[in-house]
Formats: structure tokens, C-alpha cells, sequence
């Protein structure tokens, strides 16, 4: 009767060895500076009109296009706010979200982008990111509940309902740069990311990577902008 077993165990090993070596090939990146849709260089440069959670003149950015319907983004979202975390809170590392709403594939995107943004133009910065948070969290996105939303985030009632019944092309035109500065640089899907250090080529980070190949990116980033400015200072 042992005989019966053997193929039954053989194919349990096989699985095994398939489910880890896939499991490995997934969880093993390697960073790269290009990108097969666009070329990263075409990034724009961070400025006072973004959103920016951590220190402005941080020497490591993470530039990220996305938009509130995506699961993977909002994966992401509890990544990079975990990196911010643990380095941002030195002013070493700084985190920008730009708009990537695909209505393609997601038809509500782009008025959750507006939504966010007039979080934005009602309360700051810092309402921004409350709000962001928040639709993230609350996947699938409700509509009617922008105002709770806005609310739960902070965000002053009047005058962001105000910017939400006009629409204004100020906003619109925001999301469209955004989203046309993404596609430039090489983003085709969301999350499309990439981290930045003066003087340096932008690393590609296409798609929702795990926390520990996230910090182990920024950590080389980190030394790289380390052993830049000791070479500017000889």
C-alpha cells in the first residue's frame, strides 16, 4: 500500500517548490530606472502646488500617481504612510500623491479626485491627507457621503461644498496635469511611483511593492543622496 502515497507526496513537493519559487520571484525587486509606457525624467518637479505629507525639502521623495478606487493604491496608501512613519518623521523622506484617476476602469475616479481636491483648496494640506485617507478606507466610495467624509477629515463644510457644486476648471485641470504628467513618465496602471534624489535618475516603482522592498529602496536612496552631498562638500 506505501507505494499509493508516493505520487500524491511527489506532487505536494512540486507544488511547494513551484508556490515558493514564485512566491520569491514576486518578492524579489530590483530597481530600475525606466519604464516601457514613457521615461521617468519627464516627472514634474515637486513644488509648492502638491501635496506633500513629510518635509518639502526632503532629500528622498516618493512621487505617487494613483487614484481612490484602487485596491492596490490603497494598499499602497498604508505602505508609504508606514515609511513616513518610521523616516519621514527625520525630514529625510517625503511623500507627494498625484492624481491618476482611470475612468476607463474606474468611472467615479475622477470625481473623487475632485473631491480630494477640494478637501484640499477648502482646508489645506493637511485636510487633504485626512480626506485621502479616508476614501481609501472607505473603498467602495460612496458619493453621497463626500460631505461625512469632509467632515470626519476636518475639512470646513461651507467651502467645500461650494468647490464641489462648481466644478471649477481650476481643479479639473489640476486632475488632467496630473494624470498627463503620469502618463509622460511611464505610468499605465495604478499605483505608479517614483522615488527621487537630486542629481539621480527616478526609480521606477510600478505597482503596490511590500513594505520591505519599499524600505529597502529608500534606504539605498538614502545613501546614495548621503554620499552625493559628501562629494559636493569636497
Amino acid at each position: 500500500m506505501k507505494p499509493t502515497f508516493i505520487l500524491p507526496i511527489a506532487i505536494v513537493i512540486g507544488g511547494f517548490i513551484i508556490a515558493t519559487a514564485v512566491y520569491v520571484s514576486i518578492s524579489a525587486r530590483e530597481p530600475s530606472t525606466s519604464s516601457r509606457y514613457g521615461d521617468p525624467v519627464f516627472v514634474r518637479p515637486v513644488g509648492t502646488q502638491d501635496h506633500v505629507f513629510g518635509n518639502p525639502t526632503a532629500p528622498v521623495k516618493i512621487v505617487e500617481y494613483a487614484n481612490f478606487d484602487c485596491k492596490f493604491c490603497k494598499e499602497f496608501n498604508n505602505t508609504l504612510r508606514q515609511i513616513i512613519v518610521n523616516d519621514g518623521t527625520h525630514g529625510k523622506v517625503a511623500w507627494i500623491y498625484r492624481e491618476f484617476p482611470l475612468t476607463k476602469t474606474n468611472p467615479n475616479s475622477f470625481r473623487n479626485a475632485e473631491a480630494a481636491e477640494c478637501a484640499s483648496s477648502a482646508g489645506g494640506n493637511g485636510a487633504f491627507w485626512r480626506f485621502a485617507n479616508i476614501l481609501f478606507q472607505n473603498q467602495p466610495i460612496n458619493q453621497t457621503q463626500y460631505g461625512v467624509f469632509a467632515a470626519q477629515a476636518k475639512v470646513p463644510s461651507s467651502a467645500f461644498a461650494s468647490c464641489m457644486s462648481t466644478a471649477s476648471t481650476t481643479i479639473q485641470d489640476r486632475i488632467k496635469a496630473d494624470r498627463e504628467n503620469a502618463l509622460a513618465s511611464g505610468a499605465h496602471t495604478a499605483p505608479y511611483s517614483l522615488i527621487l534624489v537630486e542629481g539621480q535618475p527616478p526609480i521606477v516603482i510600478d505597482g503596490a511593492y511590500s513594505y520591505n522592498t519599499i524600505k529597502q529602496f529608500i534606504d539605498m536612496a538614502l545613501q546614495i543622496s548621503k554620499k552625493s552631498t559628501l562629494s559636493s562638500q569636497n
